[in-house]
């Protein structure tokens, strides 16, 4: 158990990842009340409040619950047609430069782990384009996460297998050069693409963008296991959700950790409900982990 080093890393809510549905005042209460020290901001709601009010409005919404900011939401539809991609870049500079005035400098993507096309046509496709938008945000001082996609039962339908484990993914990142480019560690896909510990501690701070932790049920091989089918961080203890955020904690990471356990059940609940379970559950591996 870490005793000695205090954690910069911080508990965050996003809304969306427990079935919540509720506009930016509301999720600050929700996301305050149930104990959290972050949300995930919603950088189009942002901009809408911005045109409606002003940018020192948002920006006093947030001071006023004394949460961190978390991620905001990757704007441009990077898979998209030629033309859709390059509408979606012109208007990307005005919300990295207004996530950056409201001090959110974290942003994710995910990079599917299956292709229609062979491994390196799909490989020269995501470097060009992600690196024109990691420029992009470079520029107004962010980092860009990439999540991984482990279970083996998502690629199987599909022609070509693609970046299923984060090894790959940090290659990704190198080759395109920026600088700004690390990982969405998510707990689940470290776990169902059979990495190790091992994997864990040979990250650097500078690696790891933005934590998510959940678990997994019990009984089923790791390739077996359904993306929508997970559980609250340390429900089952499956996933060493604990010795991850050790390990985290240890490199230095000081960014969101999120619970995220694509859960029928928490989803149901009324958003007070699943903060709280949230909350609950994340705090019982993070004591383990933080000492």
């Amino acid at each position: 158990m870490a005793q000695d080093h205090k954690s910069s890393m911080f508990k965050n809510l996003c809304p969306h990842a427990i079935g919540i549905q509720t506009g930016m005042r509301e999720s600050l209460k929700l996301a305050k009340s149930a104990g959290f020290d972050g949300l995930d901001l919603d950088i189009e709601e942002a901009s809408s409040l911005t045109k409606e009010y002003s940018t020192n409005y948002v920006r006093d919404l947030w001071w006023e619950s004394g949460l961190k900011t978390g991620s905001w939401g990757f704007p441009i539809d990077w898979k998209a047609g030629d033309a859709e991609f390059q509408e979606g870049l012109k208007t990307f500079p005005a919300l990295a430069k207004l996530a950056a005035e409201l001090e959110c400098h974290r942003t994710t993507t995910r990079v599917f782990n299956w292709s229609n096309a062979p491994f390196n046509e799909n490989w020269d496709f995501h470097i060009r384009r992600l690196k024109p938008a990691a420029e992009i945000l470079n520029d107004y001082g962010h980092s860009l996460g990439l999540e991984f996609i482990g279970p083996s039962a998502s690629r199987r339908m599909h022609r070509f297998s693609f970046a299923y484990d984060m090894n790959i993914v940090l290659d990704l990142a190198a080759v395109i050069g920026i600088g700004n480019i690390g990982l969405l560690f998510d707990t689940w896909h470290w776990y169902t693409c059979r990495l190790t510990l091992d994997d864990v501690r040979k990250l650097s701070k500078n690696e790891v963008i933005y934590v998510e932790v959940n678990d997994a049920p019990v009984g089923m091989n790791p390739e077996n296991q359904l993306d929508d089918e997970r559980c609250l961080p340390g429900e089952t203890g499956v996933i060493p959700a604990a010795e991850i955020l050790e390990i985290l904690n240890e490199i230095g990471y000081d960014g969101p950790v999120t619970p995220e356990p694509c859960n029928g059940e928490i989803e149901a609940m009324a958003p007070a409900a699943a903060a709280k379970a949230s909350i609950e559950s994340l705090n019982k591996v993070w004591d383990q982990a933080t000492g």
